[in-house]
């Protein structure tokens, strides 16, 4: 994928955006994308289960946006299969500021902007709407866990945190909308707050512990008590959303371990990354 094929497919299926300015975005893992003139970008796949991902994006995203208080990337056109390029595509919104992994939230004040936004996300989602194996209890990502901890070297008290989420009731009332995949390359900083959120193919309905590890994946030092005074929730919400926590941060730690390694998709300003959020989420037991 290249600024040529870009061009093309933009020539092909929206010609009155195809003159714009063109500049490929460094980052991505899932997606490659490119800033499109001032105000949009276009993101395209990188593997072949994002495709699908990025159809639901479409459809769903425009009104979650609607009702949250902070900019999200949302789809404006949607880029079709073709013989030039066999995955579907996106034409996005832009949201202003730097991708999270290059300009980590330092505003402990931030909390109050993570809650205003998760708090309007979590509404109760229709019957119908999409459940994800990356989103469910804690227990469905036992496999993950251990190989995780395996891969990062992860510390004991790791277990522990990881154990008590297993321990925890369930999520059992009606289920929520969800981001599904919040960690700091998923959101834009500014002035080291949070400014923005992107890459929302994951959206999806389920328990809202999932988004809440962001507690202590995305801010800084002590900002956790302040999330969960102002979103209320109980000690078993708490529990899962530490376990995740815990995952999402070996995540981060396995990626940046793939990227000192030199491995395909590798991101070595990952791993300080990781390593911070799961000392904070060690550190709040």
């Amino acid at each position: 994928m290249d600024d040529d094929l870009v061009r093309a497919l933009l020539q092909e299926q929206h010609p009155d955006l195809a003159e714009l300015e063109l500049q490929e975005v460094v980052g991505g893992w899932g997606n490659q994308m490119w800033r499109l003139g001032d105000e949009l970008a276009v993101r395209m796949p990188r593997q072949d289960r994002t495709p699908d991902l990025l159809l639901k994006e479409y459809q769903l995203v425009p009104d979650i946006a609607a009702r949250v208080p902070l900019p999200v990337q949302t789809p404006v056109r949607l880029g079709k299969p073709s013989d030039r390029f066999p995955r579907t595509w996106l034409v996005t919104t832009w949201v202003a500021g730097e991708a999270g992994d290059y300009a980590p939230i330092t505003d402990p004040a931030a909390a109050d902007v993570l809650v205003d936004f998760l708090q309007a996300l979590h509404t109760e989602s229709p019957a119908d709407a999409p459940v994800s194996d990356r989103t469910g209890p804690p227990r469905s990502r036992v496999e993950d866990f251990e190989r995780l901890r395996t891969h990062v070297g992860a510390p004991e008290e790791a277990r522990v945190v990881w154990e008590e989420a297993l321990a925890a009731p369930e999520w059992r009332r009606p289920r929520v909308w969800l981001h599904g995949d919040l960690h700091p390359a998923n959101v834009v900083v500014a002035d080291g707050t949070l400014a923005g959120v992107i890459d929302l193919e994951e959206v999806c309905a389920g328990d809202p512990a999932n988004d809440l590890a962001a507690a202590w994946v995305l801010l800084p030092d002590g900002a956790a008590d302040r999330v969960f005074e102002r979103y209320p929730v109980d000690d078993a919400t708490v529990r899962r959303a530490r376990g995740w926590a815990v995952v999402r941060a070996m995540f981060l730690m396995s990626m940046g371990r793939n990227g000192e390694e030199g491995l395909p998709g590798g991101k070595k300003h990952w791993g300080p990354l990781g390593r911070a959020a799961l000392e904070r989420v060690i550190q709040s037991s």
